[in-house]
């Protein structure tokens, strides 16, 4: 902390800087942005903050964020129900969406198997997944992890655990590099790598 600089502006920058994208000089030019701004743009981004830290919670069945016990993906009569698209955080469900490309379901894992970092099968939502799948009749799940050694492992994972289910087991082909990110990708890459996907 600065001499200079008041302990609550440095407690919130150092909070920002705790961000994904955000250091501590960029969190500083935030703040200090919001600080000019702080009628037209600090205060209502507090509220908006405040009104979604009470009301976000995870889908109860898709792990999706929202606002309701389940999310509106899920609610959603339109959605395919006999596809469910597999990814590893919200952040990939969201870029999913935001391509355009996917009218199924999704199921969220909440991260990869990693033997090193003590991640393993009952830590993710991999059983609720191989349920749904066995209870909803899901005639396809598509694996869209990120290509990662860890998502690699995942996905060899699944595609065994769900074989007695009896659906189809398949991942996103082309366009999606090595070591690539689902939450970088841009749009054309994703729909190309899901409508290229193919059998695990």
């Amino acid at each position: 902390m600065t001499d200079r600089t008041p302990r609550e502006i440095e407690a919130l920058i150092a909070l920002m800087a705790r961000l994904p994208g955000l250091g501590p000089r960029s969190a500083r030019r935030a703040v200090l942005h919001l600080l000019t701004r702080r009628e037209g743009l600090m205060a209502p981004l507090a509220q908006a903050m405040a009104r979604v830290a009470l009301a976000a919670r995870d889908c109860a069945v898709c792990g999706n964020i929202g606002t309701s016990e389940i999310c509106p993906i899920c609610a959603d009569p339109a959605r395919a129900t006999a596809e469910i698209c597999v990814v590893e955080q919200v952040s990939d469900l969201w870029a999913m969406e935001r391509a355009g490309v996917f009218r199924g379901r999704y199921h969220v894992l909440g991260g990869t198997l990693s033997a090193l970092d003590g991640v393993t099968p009952d830590s993710l939502r991999i059983p609720a997944l191989v349920d749904r799948v066995a209870a909803e009749g899901v005639t396809e799940v598509i694996l869209a992890l990120n290509a990662t050694v860890e998502g690699a492992t995942t996905a060899h994972y699944l595609a065994e655990a769900l074989a007695e289910t009896g659906a189809s087991v398949t991942s996103l082909a082309q366009g999606v590099p090595v070591g690539g990110e689902l939450d970088y990708l841009d749009d054309g890459t994703i729909g190309a790598a899901l409508r290229a996907r193919r059998r695990m």
